[in-house]
């Protein structure tokens, strides 16, 4: 509904910005109340951002390509979340759940920095 009536990337932001507060806090406050408080900031971030990039690549694709892009999106979403688990499996076998948390912050992070930085792009896309 957010994303339908405002600005998606900003939904897009707050999903992220939800996404580097979950990691943090499965990283740093410990025992249970840290994971019940992380799993729902996780869970708010899946709402916030999961069915927006669906939204994000029906606003951006031409119509005669809009199949091909959602295929893109799901192929890239696999090969994404792959990698990730490769890399997380290893950081938690190699140096611990802590440091798992901690680069999937770095990562959003990231992430949410070349979101803000690519803003003016994705505004000219939608006006186009």
């Amino acid at each position: 509904m957010l994303s339908d009536n405002g600005n998606r990337t900003n939904v897009l932001a707050i999903g992220l910005m939800l996404l580097v507060t979950a990691d943090l806090v499965l990283a740093l406050i410990p025992g249970l109340i840290g994971v019940a408080v992380g799993v729902l900031l996780w869970g708010l971030h899946m709402g916030f951002s999961q069915g927006l990039l669906s939204a994000l690549v029906a606003d951006t694709a031409p119509p005669e390509l809009r199949g091909t892009a959602f295929g893109m999106l799901n192929l890239m979403t696999g090969v994404a979340l792959l990698a990730a688990s490769i890399i997380a499996g290893t950081l938690w076998d190699a140096v611990g759940p802590q440091a798992t948390f901690l680069a999937g912050a770095g990562f959003a992070t990231v992430a949410l920095l070349g979101l803000v930085l690519s803003r003016g792009r994705l505004a000219m896309y939608r006006a186009t």
